[in-house]
C-alpha cells in the first residue's frame, strides 16, 4: 500500500496558549491540572469514571513500563490525589502500560466490575519476561483492586494489552463477552475474548491473530495499538478499527467488521486529519466522537517548514483531539475540527510552536454526565520542567522529565472559540 502524506483541511483549535482578551468562562480551556509531577519519567495514562463522575487515572512509573501508579479526582478533573492507601503489591512489578475498562453485564444481575490489564512484553533488555498479561479486578467501584492474575504466561508477549476492550453482541443483542486486542513486537495483532464462568472467575480465550488475511499490510505498516469503535453511538452492529502505522510511511488504517470481529474489511487509509498513534475514542452526548491521538504529520511542505528532523519525513503536532462522526470516518471524511490540547516541548523550545514533542498523547479519556470530556496525558508540558531525570526501569539512562496533566474540554465552549475566529 502506498500513501502520500497530505495536510488536513479542517480547522485546528489551539488550546496551548491563552490569547489576550479571552472571556473568563473560557479560560479553563487553556489551563491544565497536574495529575502527578513525579521526579523523573511518568507516562501512558488510562482513565475510567467511578461513582458517577469521579475519575481514576492509572499510569506506569517509567516509559511504558514500571510500577502502576494511580490518582483519583472527586471534582471532575479539577484536582487529583492518591487513589489508594494500599494498592495491590503485584502492581509494583508491572512490565507494561496499564489499561482500564468498565465491565457492564447485561445477561445477568452481576454488578459492574473494573478491570486493569498490563501485558508482559519481551522487550529487548528483558529476556526473562514471563509473557502473557496480568489482570486486576475491582467489584467496589475502584475502592480496591485484586492482585494481578496472570494469563497465557510463556505463550504470548503482548504490547499494550488491551489497546481496546469491546463488549460483544450475539444474535444482535449484547452479551457478557468482551473482545480484547493487542499486538506483539513482530506487529502481529491478536484478539482474545473475556468472559466469566458461573463462579465469577475470569476466562480469556486463547489469543489468535485476527488480521492474518492482510498480513502483508499489517507487517509493512507496522500496525499496532488498535482502537475499536462500535457504530451508532456504541450500540450499532458494525465495528471500526483505527490503527497506528508505526512505520510512519503511510497513514493510519481503518477497517470494518459486521460480524463482531470475526472478519475485517480490506483496510483503507484514514484521512490525514486523524493520522497518528494510540487513538482513544469516546462518544459524546451529541453522538459525535472525541478521539485523542499522537499527531503524525506527513505532508511534505509542512515537514520542510516545521519538522526538527526534515529528512525523517514526518513531524508531530503533539497531543490532538479529533471531533467528528463515525460516518465521517466510514465515508472518508475529515470530520469537524481538531484540537491541540496542550504543547509538549521539543529540546530548545521556549514557547509553544506548531511542531511538538511526539512523546505524548497516550490518553486516559472520560466523558462526564454534563458532557465535558476530561482527557489526561503525559509529556514535557513546560520548558522549565524539562530537566533530565532517572527512573527505575530506565537502566540509569537519563531522560527529560515528563509528567501527567489533565484538561477539561466542553465542545460547546470550543465551538464558541471557532465562531469567534470566523
Amino acid at each position: 500500500m502506498k500513501n502520500r502524506g497530505k495536510d488536513y483541511t479542517i480547522p485546528q483549535v489551539d488550546l496551548s496558549v491563552e490569547p489576550q482578551g479571552v472571556s473568563e468562562e473560557l479560560k479553563y480551556l487553556y489551563r491544565y491540572t497536574v495529575v502527578d509531577e513525579g521526579t523523573g519519567y511518568l507516562g501512558h495514562p488510562d482513565s475510567c469514571t467511578v461513582n458517577g463522575d469521579e475519575i481514576l487515572t492509572f499510569y506506569p512509573e517509567g516509559h511504558g513500563r514500571g510500577k502502576v501508579l494511580a490518582k483519583r479526582s472527586a471534582d471532575g478533573g479539577r484536582s487529583y490525589f492518591d487513589a489508594f492507601e494500599n494498592p495491590p503489591k503485584s502492581w509494583e512489578k508491572s512490565k507494561e502500560t496499564p489499561t482500564v475498562y468498565r465491565l457492564s453485564f447485561t445477561q445477568s444481575d452481576t454488578a459492574d466490575k473494573l478491570i486493569l490489564i498490563c501485558g508482559n512484553p519481551k522487550w529487548w533488555d528483558e529476556k526473562s519476561s514471563v509473557g502473557g498479561f496480568n489482570c486486576s479486578l475491582s467489584d467496589d467501584e475502584g475502592k480496591t483492586f485484586s492482585e494481578f492474575e496472570l494469563f497465557f504466561a510463556g505463550k504470548i508477549y503482548p504490547i499494550v494489552a488491551m489497546s481496546s476492550l469491546t463488549k460483544l453482541k450475539e444474535n444482535g443483542e449484547f452479551c457478557d463477552k468482551w473482545m480484547g486486542l493487542f499486538h506483539d513486537r513482530d506487529f502481529v495483532n491478536y484478539k482474545t475474548i473475556l468472559s466469566f464462568d458461573d463462579n465469577g472467575k475470569m476466562c480469556w480465550s486463547e489469543p489468535e491473530p485476527y488480521f492474518s488475511a492482510y498480513r502483508d499490510i499489517e507487517k509493512s505498516t507496522q500496525m499496532c495499538e488498535v482502537e475499536c469503535v462500535r457504530s451508532d453511538g456504541g450500540s450499532g452492529d458494525e465495528l471500526m478499527l483505527i490503527t497506528r502505522s508505526n512505520s510512519k510511511k503511510v497513514n493510519s488504517l481503518l477497517s470494518f467488521s459486521s460480524d463482531e470481529g470475526k472478519t475485517w474489511s480490506y483496510p483503507v487509509f484514514a484521512p490525514s486529519s486523524i493520522n497518528g498513534e494510540r487513538h482513544k475514542a469516546d462518544y459524546l452526548k451529541d453522538g459525535r466522537l472525541f478521539i485523542t491521538f499522537r499527531s503524525i504529520e506527513r505532508d511534505g511542505k509542512k515537514v520542510l517548514r516545521y519538522s526538527e528532523k526534515k529528512l525523517r519525513g514526518w513531524y508531530s503536532e503533539g497531543w490532538i483531539a479529533w471531533v467528528g462522526s463515525y460516518d465521517d470516518l466510514k465515508s472518508g471524511g475529515e470530520g469537524d475540527y481538531r484540537i491541540k490540547i496542550a504543547h509538549t516541548y521539543l529540546p530548545g523550545q521556549k514557547n509553544p510552536a506548531r511542531a511538538a514533542n511526539a512523546d505524548t498523547a497516550y490518553c486516559g479519556n472520560v466523558v462526564l454526565s454534563d458532557g465535558t470530556a476530561v482527557t489526561s496525558s503525559y509529556g514535557i508540558f513546560s520548558p522549565e520542567k524539562s530537566k533530565c531525570g532517572k527512573y527505575e526501569t530506565d537502566k540509569g539512562k537519563p531522560r527529560r522529565k515528563t509528567f501527567i496533566v489533565s484538561k477539561r474540554i466542553n465542545l460547546r465552549d470550543v465551538e464558541r472559540l471557532l465562531e469567534e475566529e470566523k
